[in-house]
Parts: structure tokens; sequence; C-alpha cells
């Protein structure tokens, strides 16, 4: 059993991840004001890699080949991929859903868990999740000025989220079963380090990056934001999330996407985003499906 120091510092961790983490969105969307998709999610690497340079380098080193191999893959799902699919969904969706799509993260790291990482689905776990599914078509079909609730067709953009989802669960499991001798800020800045260089090249030689820059108005402005996303929101938060996937269960660690979505939805209402009807229905139903499907008892 976990001890109460223990217990007190995952639910310590647990709050401050949901303030970081539920903040993101809204950076997200000021962004995505100057820069295309990939360009902030190409950046948000770039910073988040950059920043913490001086506790990869020196450790870079020490690694075995099959430790870079495991921590490639972590670089990948738990930040490169993710990085560009939130972005690209942003395009479309509003940052309090995306938040609240994102609570569905939990719900992924079982699923993964138990096809590629021998865990057992229970029957909550099924339940969870079916639920939670409801959840998501309905908040994929909600439009404002649709009729009752706001129901329209679907929007295919929240699936970016849900493939995003998927990778988080990848990477929870990743890191609580292929990680037992790294630590967390080890598993955090290697990881960084090996998207860093696909990501550069892809910033300054694909894109409009360094020119919007120079000759936009506001682009220092959306830098600022993006910066922060990754230093804040992807560097130092996930050295916190490792530390806390390495003393808790991956869905404990996980669950801190119960409170991103208040977070992220508090950010939304006070940035003038609209919820309706089929909104508050969606949302109350995925993060009940959420919850029932990580109950324990």
């Amino acid at each position: 059993m976990q001890s109460s120091e223990n217990t007190v510092k995952n639910w310590g961790f647990l709050i401050i991840l949901a303030l970081i983490w539920g903040s993101s969105f809204i950076l997200i969307k000021r962004g995505l004001e100057v820069f295309s998709p990939g360009e902030l999610g190409a950046y948000r690497i770039v910073a988040a890699a950059t920043f913490l340079l001086p506790l990869s380098l020196p450790r870079v080193k020490r690694l075995n080949s099959e430790q870079v191999q495991n921590l490639i893959l972590v670089g990948l799902v738990g930040s490169f991929i993710p990085a560009f699919l939130f972005a690209k969904a942003q395009t479309q969706l509003s940052s309090s859903l995306t938040g609240v799509l994102n609570a569905l993260t939990p719900l992924f790291v079982v699923v993964v868990g138990a096809i590629f990482f021998k865990s057992r689905i229970t029957r909550r776990n099924a339940l969870g999740l079916f639920i939670a599914f409801l959840g998501v078509v309905v908040l994929v079909m909600v439009k404002e000025g649709s009729g009752f609730g706001g129901l329209s067709e679907i929007n295919t953009y929240a699936f970016f989220v849900l493939l995003a989802c998927i990778c988080y669960g990848f990477n929870l499991n990743l890191i609580k079963f292929r990680f037992v001798e790294l630590k967390p800020v080890e598993i955090t800045a290697i990881s960084l380090l090996m998207v860093l260089p696909v990501a550069l090249i892809y910033l300054m030689a694909g894109t409009e990056f360094a020119f919007k820059l120079v000759s936009v108005d506001g682009a220092w402005l959306a830098l600022g934001y993006v910066t922060l996303l990754g230093v804040l929101g992807t560097a130092l938060a996930l050295i916190l999330f490792n530390m806390m996937v390495k003393v808790a269960s991956p869905v404990f660690a996980s669950s801190v996407t119960y409170l991103i979505p208040i977070v992220a939805i508090m950010w939304g209402v006070w940035d003038g985003e609209v919820l309706l009807l089929g909104h508050y229905l969606g949302i109350a139903a995925v993060i009940f499906g959420v919850w029932v499907g990580n109950r324990k008892k």
C-alpha cells in the first residue's frame, strides 16, 4: 500500500498538472491565431526539448540500445505526435471541448494495456468505455444553431483528439512497464531530445515559421504562448507526470484528465466559447464513463 506521504504527494501532482494541462488548450488556441497546426506542434516540441537540454545531454550517453529505442517511442507517442494532433483538432474544435475529450485518456490506458501489455479489461472497464463512447458521439455531433441541444453532423476533428489519447495510452504503459530503472526526469528529457531533430528540421525547412516571426503582426506574442505551452505544459509537466507514474498506477496518473476538463471549460467560457445542452450531456457522459471505467470496486 502507498504511504500517506506518497498519497498526498500524488494528489498534489494531480492538482498542479490539472491546472497546467487544463490551461494548455487555451494556449494552443492563442498560438493558432498566427501559426499553423504543424508549426505550433513542432515549435512546442522544440521549446520543451531545448529547455531540457542541460538535463538530457549529460544522461543520453549512459543508455543502452534498448533504452534508446523505448525512449524514441515515448518521445513520439507521449509528446511529438499528440502535439500535432491537438493543434490540428483545435482548428475546428473549441479549447474547452478538446479538454473534455482528452479525459478519455484513462480508458485508452486500459485498452492499450490489455492489448499490448497483458493487462485485463474488466466488465466495469467495458461499461465505462461504452458510456464514455456515447458521450463522445454526442460531443462530436453538437453544433450551434442545429436545433434541440445543437445536434448536427459529426465533427471529424474530434478523432484527432481520440488518436492523441491512444498515443497517451501507449505512453503511460511504456513508462510503467519498460522504464523501471530510469528516473522520471531522464525519461522526459531524453525522450524529448530523441524527437528534437525531427521537429527542428520540419519547423525550419518545411514551414513558414521563421517568415511569420518577421512579417506577421502578433507573431511574437503567439510565440510566447506556445513557448509557455512547451516549457510549462510539456517539459515541466511531463517531469511531474512521470514522477507520479513511477510511484502510482498508470490509471491513477492518467486520472488527471478528470480535472483537466474543469480547467479547460473555465478558460473556454472566460474566452467566450458557447456550451450548448448537447455539450453538457456529452461532457457528463464522458466524465461519468471514465469514472465508472476506472473504479476499483
